[in-house]
């Protein structure tokens, strides 16, 4: 039989997954328990073969550039540290951005994952609830009305990205306070969290198109650069604080791994295994915003990481949180550094920005994805 940390609930292995089995003295736990056993030595192998292959894409990415450095010279350089001479090269300009995109879709990718599990809908994500719609709009508002866009008509460049990133912040804060407040007033309900997120997108993206029609052409490419997405913004002192935030975002949702598997399982459920789903689905909401506001407001609008993270883990290694929020920050930080190495090849020496890649490859692919899972 399994085991819940309330009681017992199930002898049926694959339908509850991650919970621990004890001897009910019937003969058959010490056969279940090596079964279950192996179950978890396959998923630590997966999680294992994915930060493999993560560490295989850092490599790569640190080929792209002028310079042409050896893979073993650039290993050598990332496991030692080593920023002098070529090594000042790897870690000053092509590791900032590489951890840049690594930590973005990271954080993009843990805060998909439990928005999709809070929320109990597949589609829930920072860009299709409205995040990255009002972190845009905010932007848009310092590019316009606080001067943080160039206002030479020929340079087409942020003068002040400090007051655009914390605008592009606040409003993403106020995308989610509107949306709590919304479904507080209307009752907790995942159903009306998601419909609240695609009327806040639908407002700020009306907002946003307004500006674009009020702003000189300077203001309008600052805008519209500003919207690309580009991991070209990233900074060590920018980095360190999505790290931080990241890191304190991630230790809580881990935490909370076995409520977000009875949440997995229905409402009555968790409620009767002693879950606040109403508390646990607000909390990680705000939190799962914040990291995705934080991201956002620095690189700019990057689609798709939170769907397609997520979905892929599932995919590879079941609905356990236990495996399921590790494997979903590892294929987000592996999807955004190919996609940013795609940008920076395909047209060389010119860089396309990632949001427009992740654009491009993330809707066929999640399309094709959707097709594949629900379709079985």
């Amino acid at each position: 039989m399994i085991r819940t940390k309330n009681g017992d609930i199930s002898s049926n292995h694959d339908k509850w997954e991650g919970f621990d089995i004890y001897d009910d003295g019937d003969g058959e736990a010490t056969h279940n328990s090596g079964l279950y056993r192996g179950y978890v030595r396959k998923k630590g192998l997966m999680i294992s073969l994915a930060l493999v292959v993560l560490f295989v894409c850092i490599i790569l990415a640190a080929h792209n550039g002028p310079l042409n450095i050896s893979s073993l010279d650039i290993i050598r350089y990332i496991l030692t540290f080593d920023n002098d001479g070529m090594g000042g090269v790897i870690w000053n300009i092509r590791m900032v951005r590489i951890i840049g995109a690594i930590l973005a879709g990271a954080g993009l990718a843990v805060a998909g994952v439990v928005m999709q599990c809070i929320l109990r809908n597949p589609l829930a994500s920072p860009y299709t609830l409205g995040i990255s719609s009002a972190a845009a709009f905010g932007a848009s508002f310092a590019i316009i009305f606080l001067n943080a866009g160039s206002s030479i008509t020929s340079i087409v460049s942020i003068s002040n990205p400090y007051v655009t990133t914390i605008s592009a912040f606040l409003f993403s804060l106020l995308a989610t306070g509107a949306i709590l407040l919304l479904t507080k007033v209307t009752r907790v309900s995942s159903e009306t969290m998601v419909l609240a997120g695609v009327a806040i997108s639908a407002m700020f993206a009306a907002g946003l198109s307004f500006m674009q029609y009020l702003a000189t052409d300077s203001q309008l490419g600052n805008i519209i650069m500003w919207t690309f997405g580009d991991l070209g913004k990233a900074t060590w002192s920018w980095n360190t604080l999505i790290m931080a935030v990241l890191l304190s975002v991630t230790l809580y949702f881990y935490y909370k791994r076995w409520d977000y598997n009875a949440m997995e399982a229905g409402e009555e459920t968790a409620k009767g295994l002693g879950v606040h789903t109403e508390r646990e689905r607000i909390t990680g909401m705000v939190l799962a915003s914040v990291l995705s506001a934080v991201i956002v407001s620095f690189f700019g609008i990057i689609a798709f990481i939170g769907l397609l993270g997520p979905h892929i883990a599932r995919m590879i290694i079941g609905s356990d949180h236990r495996h399921l929020i590790p494997l979903s920050i590892i294929l987000g930080a592996i999807i955004l550094i190919v996609a940013d190495g795609v940008g920076q090849v395909i047209l060389y020496p010119s860089v396309i920005p990632v949001g427009i890649i992740t654009s491009m490859l993330g809707g066929p692919l999640f399309i094709y994805l959707l097709i594949r899972r629900y379709g079985k």
